[in-house]
């Protein structure tokens, strides 16, 4: 086994690794998306990245890309990716053209998953549901080490089953949508139309500025909690490790552990609900990792 590259296609950043058989760093570069130059020029700079790195860490193919979005599996081509550019382009496809090596594309969120499990907070478990909460709320989950996809490569997306039958209109055209309730980006719009001042959603609550209106934190914990013992009831994980910008919080350990085994079916729930150890490493070497365990 030689050394493995993984490549994460941010919004505004791409990076890539090189890792070694022991998940030691070899190389490590950054630079920015520069998305607002369109889709041939941020191939490009894919491409020369991988080259760079490929070349300085001594790399045996294939490499891993790890981009937020849902991936269509028949043709390589991103979906709904916050990189607008991208969407329904064969990335895919002309990466393996100008690389000649094979390219794995992975959603971030089981990137994600699967290094917590591999590396970080979930190494011990076998049944991992890792959670990326965040501007849009997303999910992976890997068994024995292996990311889970499903015939229909929609396993994990737990932010679009629905909290609310007939509630607020969500991105992906069906109404009441867990993402649409409990991600930062629904969380914030409520606070500007309690408020009418924009705060994000950990700043609201480290600062405590939410008890005075505490019901906006009590119904987000609520849902939260709701949302995850509904996995929790069909899943029943080893371990569920929260990944993305609100897992920072502490309360979602706490409050949200409680609400989500009081709305689980078992009275005994002891399924543990961690706080991911990689952080925004977790993509990028989930996607170095791809071509050993996809």
């Amino acid at each position: 086994m030689g050394n493995k590259l993984g490549i994460d296609l941010g919004g505004t950043k791409i990076e890539a690794i090189v890792i070694n058989d022991a998940f030691q760093v070899v190389e490590r570069k950054r630079i920015a998306t520069n998305r607002e130059e369109g889709y041939d020029a941020i191939l490009q700079r894919i491409v020369n990245l991988a080259k760079e790195l490929i070349e300085t860490g001594n790399v045996e193919g294939p490499v891993g890309i790890c981009t937020p979005g849902a991936i269509d599996y028949q043709t390589g081509t991103l979906k709904n990716s916050n990189t607008v550019c991208l969407i329904d382009k064969p990335l895919q496809s002309d990466l393996e053209s100008a690389l000649s090596l094979p390219i794995l594309m992975e959603n971030d969120a089981n990137c994600f998953a699967l290094a917590e499990a591999i590396l970080g907070a979930a190494k011990d478990y076998r049944l991992v549901f890792g959670v990326v909460l965040g501007t849009g709320c997303g999910a992976g989950i890997v068994i024995n080490k292996n990311i889970h996809r499903g015939p229909n490569h929609i396993s994990g997306e737990w932010g679009h089953h629905v909290l609310y039958p007939g509630g607020r209109d969500c991105y992906c055209g069906n109404k009441g949508c867990a993402e649409s309730y409990i991600s930062g980006t629904a969380l914030e719009a409520e606070w500007k139309a309690l408020t009418g001042k924009y705060l994000r959603t950990t700043d609201i609550i480290d600062s405590g500025a939410y008890k005075s209106h505490p019901h906006w934190k009590d119904t987000f914990i609520e849902n939260f909690g709701r949302a995850l013992a509904n996995v929790m009831d069909i899943l029943d994980p080893d371990a569920i490790i929260l990944g993305g910008g609100l897992s920072n919080m502490d309360i979602l350990y706490t409050e949200g552990r409680d609400a989500a085994f009081h709305a689980s079916f078992s009275e005994n729930m002891v399924t543990p609900i961690i706080k991911n150890k990689l952080g925004d490493s977790a993509g990028v070497f989930g996607a170095a990792m791809l071509g050993d365990y996809i």
